[in-house]
């Protein structure tokens, strides 16, 4: 498996242990060079929000993943966390449905949970 891969698939189940919503990823290797993947999660308020990504972060950091800047965080309506490779997004509901992340990068390609086959 691929690093990008790991740190999905990583990410994936530390925001799912944290009960995140509507968990999503999207492959961009082939329409930006931003990074290989977009990962995007909603919590339904600022502490969920915090504790996602601090998950993510414990999680990511465990296999030797650093992140390379954190954007929101006291805010915690709209978390970016850049790990290079992979961009993890975490919103409260209602900045979620305003930026429509998933509309802007709609010619990336969604990867399906069955597809990332996260245990």
């Amino acid at each position: 498996m691929n690093q990008s891969m790991d740190m999905v698939k990583t990410a994936y189940a530390a925001l799912s242990d944290k009960k995140g919503e509507d968990v999503s990823v999207i492959d961009i290797r082939n329409v930006s060079v931003l990074a290989d993947y977009f990962i995007i999660a909603s919590g339904t308020n600022s502490n969920q929000v915090q504790a996602m990504v601090d998950n993510v972060e414990e999680e990511l950091g465990k296999k030797g993943y650093v992140c390379k800047q954190v954007e929101g965080y006291q805010t915690a309506n709209w978390i970016l966390m850049d790990y290079g490779d992979i961009i993890v997004h975490v919103f409260d509901k209602e900045n979620r449905l305003f930026y429509d992340l998933e509309r802007i990068w709609r010619d990336g390609k969604t990867i399906s949970v069955e597809d990332l086959d996260v245990k």
